[in-house]
C-alpha cells in the first residue's frame, strides 16, 4: 500500500512538531528518567506516579502528536489519535485505578531485554536517527509514537505481576503498524520497534498464560520464534 505522504512531508511534520513544543523534550527524558530511578528505587507511590507518567505519554502522543500535527499529511492519524488516547486511559485504569500494574527491575534475563529497549529507545534510538540523516528538529523525538512505544515495552518487561493482555494491544499493534510505514519510508532506527513488539509481547503473555517463570518464558518464545 502506497503512503498518503512523502518522507520529506514525513520529516517536516517532526520539525513543527520539535519547534512547536521546545524545551519540552528535555521535560520528557526527566520523566523517562523518573520511571527508571522509581523502578529501581521503589517508594510507595512508585507505581502510581509509573503509570500515571506512562498514561501521559500516550495522551500526549495521541492528542498533540497525531491529532494536532500528524493528521496534517495523513487523515488515519484522527484514528491513531483516538487509539493511543484509549491506551493512555487503560494505563490509568489498571495501573491508577485497579493497581494491576507494578513494575521493578530485576537483575535477570526479563530486567537486561527491558534495560535493552530501554537504552535503545532513549540514546540508540536518536544516534542512529543522526547517523542516517535524520538531525533535530526534523527527527522522531522521544516523547512520539516509536521510540516512546518501543521504551514503553522496556518498562512492561520490569513488570512484577502479570500484565493484563488488553495493555498489550495497542503497543502492539503500533509496533507492526508504525514499522512498516518506517520501513517504507527508510526511518531505520524503528526497526527496534518491530522487534520490540514482537518479542516484548511475546514473553509477557507466555508468562502470563503459561505460569512459566522468567527465564523460562524466553526460551519458550525464542524457540517459537
Amino acid at each position: 500500500m502506497k503512503l498518503p505522504f512523502t518522507i520529506d512531508q514525513f520529516l517536516q511534520v517532526f520539525k513543527n512538531y520539535n519547534q512547536s513544543i521546545f524545551p519540552l523534550q528535555i521535560f520528557f527524558y526527566l520523566l523517562a528518567f523518573t520511571i527508571v530511578f522509581l523502578s529501581v528505587k521503589r517508594i510507595i507511590a512508585t507505581d502510581v506516579i509509573i503509570n500515571s507518567i506512562l498514561a501521559f505519554f500516550w495522551l500526549w502522543m495521541g492528542l498533540v502528536y497525531n491529532i494536532l500535527f500528524f493528521t496534517t499529511i495523513n487523515q488515519a492519524a484522527y484514528l491513531f489519535g483516538g487509539i493511543f488516547i484509549l491506551q493512555g486511559i487503560l494505563l490509568l485504569y489498571y495501573g491508577v485505578i485497579k493497581k494491576k500494574l507494578s513494575y521493578q527491575f530485576q537483575s535477570d534475563r526479563f530486567g537486561l531485554i527491558g534495560s535493552l529497549l530501554i537504552v535503545y529507545a532513549l540514546i540508540i534510538y536518536p544516534l542512529l536517527g543522526y547517523f542516517a540523516g535524520h538531525s533535530f528538529p526534523s527527527s522522531p523525538t522521544f516523547g512520539v509514537p516509536c521510540p516512546t512505544t518501543i521504551f514503553t515495552f522496556g518498562i512492561f518487561l520490569w513488570s512484577s505481576k502479570k500484565m493484563p493482555w488488553m495493555i498489550l494491544i495497542i503497543p502492539f499493534f503500533w509496533s507492526i503498524v508504525g514499522f512498516t510505514a518506517a520501513f517504507k519510508l527508510g526511518i531505520w532506527e524503528d526497526s527496534g520497534l518491530f522487534l520490540a513488539g514482537v518479542l516484548s509481547t511475546g514473553i509477557l503473555l507466555l508468562r502470563k498464560y503459561t505460569g512459566s517463570p522468567r527465564g523460562t518464558s524466553i526460551k519458550l518464545l525464542f524457540i517459537g520464534l
